[in-house]
């Protein structure tokens, strides 16, 4: 696939997945996290045939226009979709496939000085909630969904729902192709296992009043 093919996937992925956005002339000229993705696109291709400090150059300067940190040499597939996007920082050797979602404040960030491979790899279809961090070079699988303020240190398997510091998977249905955003609709282990907790303690009581 071609750069402006790209880029049009990603214009529709706006449409697609902001509800807010009203026309093209509005994303070109207002939407930090297209802006991000667009340059990022050239400074890859300038990445690729050795011109590496114009590729960081653009890089920095997207940085400071925009507050999205996207290093050149991450591999960015089509239909990608940065939401809001301030405090988004994507490391060198990441690898990103088509169709991902995701919102402001993520890291997909290193855990090594070494020169290899130290980034994430995510899958299609995944969408990473404001907030989270995935550290390492781990794979996520496709069609994954990660809560809000996550920290992820293990690869994750296909259509899993991860929460939690340490990330956790806690469903293994979330199957859909299409952006699911219903980030208000994910499990909430702590709080369930405070719940059974309580009622632990609760039963306890009881049979301690009976004796």
């Amino acid at each position: 696939m071609n750069l402006f093919s790209k880029i049009n996937r990603d214009i529709n992925a706006v449409f697609d997945r902001d509800p807010a956005a009203r026309n093209i002339f509005e994303v070109f000229l207002t939407y930090p996290g297209f802006h991000a993705i667009m340059w990022h696109r050239i400074s890859h291709l300038l990445w690729n045939i050795k011109l590496k400090l114009i590729a960081r150059l653009i890089s920095n300067i997207l940085r400071t226009l925009t507050g999205i940190e996207i290093h050149p040499g991450a591999k960015i597939k089509s239909g990608f979709f940065i939401d809001h996007g301030m405090g988004v920082v994507i490391g060198e050797t990441t690898e990103i496939g088509q169709n991902v979602t995701i919102y402001q404040g993520v890291t997909l960030g290193g855990i090594s000085s070494n020169k290899g491979k130290r980034h994430p790899t995510i899958s299609d279809n995944v969408i990473i909630g404001a907030g989270s961090k995935i550290l390492g070079p781990l794979n996520i699988g496709k069609n994954t969904k990660i809560g809000a303020n996550s920290v992820v240190i293990d690869s994750i398997p296909e259509n899993s729902t991860v929460v939690g510091i340490p990330g956790r998977v806690v469903n293994k249905d979330f199957t859909s192709n299409g952006p699911d955003l219903y980030h208000n609709k994910l499990p909430d282990p702590t709080g369930e296992d405070m719940l059974n907790i309580n009622k632990k303690i609760d039963e306890l009581i009881e049979k301690i009043e009976k004796l």
